[in-house]
């Protein structure tokens, strides 16, 4: 599958994911994701390897080459494409902390709803508002013509 944009899915019906997603939209100056909710039809056609129950585990990001990154590589991955992201992404690099941040990212997505209504994602959702995006709007299907 060629692409554009690298594709980043994720659960949308968690108000954490989604406020999160809200953040990246502004992050990503360059365009360099398209963000897909596990919702949408087109995220069984970008990543049709992954489970519903994958999907809704942790959020991932299909790269224009087709590769799959998960949880806080996937962080890792988009984070050095953005540059406020990228002393984040450069941590992430340094030996052993990948492996932190995975248990750590496992353990807030585990209790991701929780944590939406502990810090009030639902309202900060409604303070921040969405970008508009091309790359959102003009993406057709996937059809691995792209």
């Amino acid at each position: 599958m060629s692409s554009a944009t690298h594709f980043v899915l994720y659960d949308d019906q968690c108000p954490m994911c989604t406020f999160q997603m809200r953040v990246v939209t502004w992050l990503d100056w360059f365009n360099v994701t398209t963000l897909v909710p596990m919702s949408d039809p087109r995220a069984k056609e970008v990543a049709p390897s992954l489970s519903p129950e994958d999907l809704s585990a942790a959020m991932h990001c299909v790269t224009k080459a087709g590769r799959l990154y998960r949880g806080a590589r996937c962080i890792r991955y988009i984070g050095m494409r953005m540059p406020l992201l990228v002393p984040l992404a450069l941590i992430l690099w340094i030996p052993g902390v990948i492996g932190i941040a995975e248990k750590v990212y496992s353990w807030v997505s585990r209790n991701r709803y929780i944590l939406s209504r502990v810090f009030g994602c639902k309202e900060a959702c409604a303070v921040l508002p969405p970008r508009e995006r091309r790359n959102e709007k003009d993406v057709p299907a996937v059809s691995g013509k792209m």
